[in-house]
């Protein structure tokens, strides 16, 4: 049965022996808690309900000193015995333990009232008025309360009749991420090794499956399984589950960790969320103010920064913030948390996960606040997805990223975006490697167009601009792969042209002026009157009494359109004296199988200067093969 119940109140209210009452089984394992009589770490059982299945149970301290074992195990709680001692009422923890369930979401629960065999009718009637009061304004309003005694066995059946009737009518849809097992005991075995328990709150596990262990992303391999000390093949979301982990040692993995599936990899130290302030708090939480994190089984120091610009939240107000942490920590869109002040005297508030991985705000009334209350607001996976792709600065982001972000799978994300009307998938529908919205589509159209046409500008002798350089500038967190298909889209667009690794606008040509087609004229006259001995770069300068700069555009531009080729930086040659001359090694070489600079430089007429730089350039453009002082010809 995926159902946990959980116990909360007061110390010396009875909630142990409640629980050894409705099931035989002792939840107080520490020598010390039996010696003191008190309960200082969580404690497990299971409840036998219909039909042969089980509910795990979670029994937590109630001293406010071990406040932190309470909320490592109230994290799970489906359905809640809050416990309230009928000679004591409500006291302070039981105040704080409510508030930790109503901030955790828990709205499943039975107010039990115990030791009623040690009060009258009178005060029976009065301590229920004070629960009544006390869930009023909670999660957990309107109730039942029920009235027992684990000494005499009064009321006990009534409340199993109460618990067996809210576990037949309990349904929720499992959770779509990822297994994910918040770890709150860690041992080592005799004969097995080490053993990991917790609530699993997502997905499914089985024997010798690969499991990730964060914060510290080691891998392991689940060599055993067990459910309320029974073993078996698998184990699923909302069970009490003890893991038998291959592969890490006691070191790596503690309470605060999460065994997870491998598909989810990361941490964070930062995460935007919306925050309640609960009346226990008593005064305002000023931004900046240092807090307790309590999330899953973790406990992590932070600070809260209000992100509308407040100075400060009062009690039973909320607000969105961000949490920045002094460790990483791991969660997920959605996951519930509580605060505590520095001192973790405290419960003050807690909350929601809304971006798991936010970036540092950049001012103090953060514009991002409207897209986190659409995401507060969103009530499907994909309303979801779509708020996280407007929250986020990257132009696209992977389904792996959104995935972690809204506690989905890849998959889900995929399934989710497939045909949504305002996100575009990259590369393409059938093969999503990432995803932008069609607002930053039409922003990076315009990015493109604006920075081609710097480009230009700036280099007008250029025919384009590199594509790596262009996707550094605009899209660096776009994968190569990903970005040669915005660009081939972009292209259909008519909003560039591409030319091998170069990108252009459309209306970008280069050319030469009419001065320009005057030197070049001179320019060409020179090398083909020059034909195998052209006069090198500083002669042509000094011919056409022309700035080094000028000739060297024109000497590009030539060179771009095929009418020179420029054999080494200092020395051009007419196109046809090339060809000409590859002419003739290819000739030599196919009569005497090879060529040698003598015979070459015999064959053109000129002085080795010029021989050795054509040969040169022709093994450089894989037209000849050097082998010690001779070439032959590449075959093909």
């Amino acid at each position: 049965m995926s159902v946990i119940i959980g116990t909360a109140g007061h110390i010396d209210h009875g909630k142990t022996a409640l629980i050894r009452a409705l099931t035989g089984i002792e939840t107080d394992r520490l020598k010390e808690e039996r010696e003191r009589g008190i309960s200082i770490d969580l404690g497990f059982a299971h409840f036998d309900a219909e039909e042969g299945e089980r509910a795990g149970i979670v029994d937590v301290p109630g001293h406010e000193r071990f406040i932190r074992n309470m909320l490592a195990g109230a994290h799970g709680i489906d359905l809640v015995l809050l416990v309230v001692a009928a000679d004591d009422g409500v006291m302070p923890q039981t105040e704080e333990h409510l508030d930790i369930l109503h901030l955790l979401g828990v709205r499943h629960g039975i107010a039990v009232m115990t030791k009623v065999d040690l009060v009258d009718a009178a005060r029976r009637a009065a301590v229920r008025e004070e629960i009544e009061i006390l869930l009023a304004g909670t999660s957990l309003e309107g109730s039942p309360i029920c009235e027992v005694s684990s000494l005499t066995g009064e009321g006990l059946d009534a409340l199993r009749g109460q618990i067996q009737e809210r576990l037949r009518a309990f349904a929720r849809l499992p959770p779509a991420g990822c297994f994910r097992l918040p770890v709150d005991r860690v041992f080592n075995m005799r004969g097995h090794g080490l053993v990991v328990t917790g609530t699993a709150t997502a997905g499914s596990i089985a024997i010798d499956a690969i499991v990730r262990v964060l914060p510290g992303n080691r891998e392991a391999r689940v060599r055993g399984i067990q459910i309320h000390g029974r073993p078996t093949a698998s184990a699923h979301y909302g069970q009490r589950v003890a893991i038998n982990l291959v592969g890490v040692e006691r070191g790596d993995v503690s309470r605060g960790h999460v065994v997870c599936d491998p598909e989810l990899d990361r941490t964070t130290d930062r995460f935007d969320a919306r925050v309640e302030l609960r009346p226990a708090a008593r005064r305002p939480l000023e931004t900046h103010a240092r807090v307790r994190v309590y999330l899953g089984t973790a406990e992590v120091l932070g600070k809260v920064i209000w992100l509308d610009g407040r100075s400060s939240l009062a009690p039973k107000e909320n607000a969105y913030a961000q949490l920045v942490l002094r460790e990483p920590l791991v969660a997920f869109g959605g996951d519930r948390f509580v605060l505590r002040n520095e001192s973790a005297q405290l419960t003050i508030g807690g909350g929601i996960v809304l971006h798991p991985f936010a970036r540092r705000p950049t001012r103090r009334a953060d514009p991002r606040v409207g897209a986190l209350e659409v995401l507060d607001r969103a009530s499907t996976a994909a309303a979801r997805l779509d708020a996280l792709l407007a929250l986020e600065d990257a132009f696209a982001v992977a389904p792996e990223y959104l995935a972690a972000a809204s506690n989905l799978t890849a998959v889900a994300v995929r399934e989710a975006l497939t045909s949504h009307p305002r996100v575009r998938p990259l590369p393409s529908a059938q093969q999503p490697e990432a995803y932008t919205t069609k607002d930053k589509w039409e922003q990076l159209r315009a990015a493109v167009a604006k920075a081609l046409a710097a480009h230009h500008t700036a280099n007008p002798r250029q025919p384009g601009m590199e594509m790596e350089s262009l996707r550094s500038q605009l899209a660096g967190d776009l994968p190569a792969k990903v970005f040669r298909a915005v660009v081939a889209q972009l292209e259909k667009e008519n909003v560039l042209v591409r030319e091998d690794s170069l990108l252009r606008l459309p209306t970008h040509q280069v050319g030469l002026d009419a001065s320009e087609q005057q030197l070049a004229q001179q320019v060409m006259a020179l090398l083909e009157n020059g034909r195998f001995a052209p006069p090198d770069v500083a002669q042509v300068e000094r011919e056409t009494r022309v700035a080094r700069a000028r000739l060297d555009d024109v000497l590009t531009q030539l060179e771009r359109d095929g009418r020179l080729v420029r054999v080494a930086p200092d020395l051009c040659y007419a196109t046809q004296a090339v060809e000409a001359a590859r002419r003739l090694v290819s000739a030599h070489a196919e009569q005497h199988g090879q060529i040698d600079a003598a015979s070459f430089r015999d064959l053109i007429g000129a002085s080795r200067k010029f021989s050795i730089a054509l040969l040169n350039y022709f093994d450089r453009t894989g037209f000849t093969l050097r082998v010690g002082d001779i070439r032959k010809l590449r075959r093909r």
